[in-house]
């Protein structure tokens, strides 16, 4: 279990330092020490409330979040994690989906970003032709998110970079949210499947992790404001998940 904190505390130091939860992460850390597969993404979407409720309540009382596209977005993605969190997998498909999804993950966090002047202000950045059928992209996001008990944001806000959805501050406050709120649903989602008694076997199991992630996130927004420049904590992290998702790919 030390080891285990340990490795829970390192990811949401990192996810927290580039604005995500780290959900996927957890989930396979809780595979890899053969946590019961049924209860991984109980915690995983547990630890992932904890790291990005406060972003989320930092980013709206800054003036950021652009509440009309996030919550249209979220809204959309919201009801499909809640399918995702109700809908039976087998084990070996659980792994393998989770797996591929971390090396995703991975991937994406080394797409660079390119910041214009406007988006450095934090001012919107003039969205491209194909920003309106974002929503659309939302909906399997989620399903995803509820299915392996991640959030959805870091696969959500690359794309919204890509099509200068909005400023980078409010793509980092939006993807919070989605997170948030995906969060929430796919645990529900889990919940009525397994049954409500799993949320305390979680808790009785994860309490010393969701301590983990609280600390290692308050440290993660501090790293990033503070000391290492964003890309280095974007390379570290995109190792780790990779790591990570090809050792359970491997092993499944």
């Amino acid at each position: 279990m030390p080891l285990l904190v340990a490795a829970f505390a390192l990811t949401a130091l990192l996810y927290a330092a580039v604005g995500f939860g780290g959900g996927s992460t957890y989930s396979a850390l809780l595979a890899l020490s053969g946590v019961d597969f049924r209860l991984l993404p109980v915690i995983s979407l547990l630890c992932n409330v904890v790291v990005v409720a406060g972003s989320t309540i930092r980013f709206a009382r800054a003036g950021v979040t652009p509440w009309r596209g996030a919550i249209v977005l979220t809204a959309v993605a919201a009801p499909a994690a809640l399918l995702g969190g109700l809908t039976p997998i087998k084990e070996s498909a659980f792994l393998g989906i989770l797996g591929a999804s971390l090396v995703l993950t991975g991937m994406t966090l080394l797409v660079p970003q390119t910041a214009t002047r406007a988006a450095q202000n934090g001012e919107p950045e003039g969205a491209g032709r194909f920003a309106r059928w974002m929503p659309l992209l939302a909906a399997p996001i989620g399903y995803l998110a509820g299915l392996v008990g991640i959030g959805g944001g870091i696969f959500l806000a690359p794309f919204l970079h890509l099509v200068r959805w909005n400023s980078a501050r409010a793509i980092a406050a939006t993807a919070a949210l989605f997170i948030l709120v995906n969060s929430l649903f796919g645990l529900a989602g889990q919940l009525i499947k397994n049954g409500p008694d799993m949320i305390g076997t979680a808790f009785a199991f994860g309490l010393p992790l969701l301590l983990a992630v609280a600390v290692g996130g308050q440290f993660g927004s501090l790293l990033a404001v503070r000391f290492l420049p964003q890309k280095w904590i974007r390379w570290m992290t995109a190792a780790l998940t990779i790591w990570v998702g090809a050792r359970l790919l491997l092993g499944s």
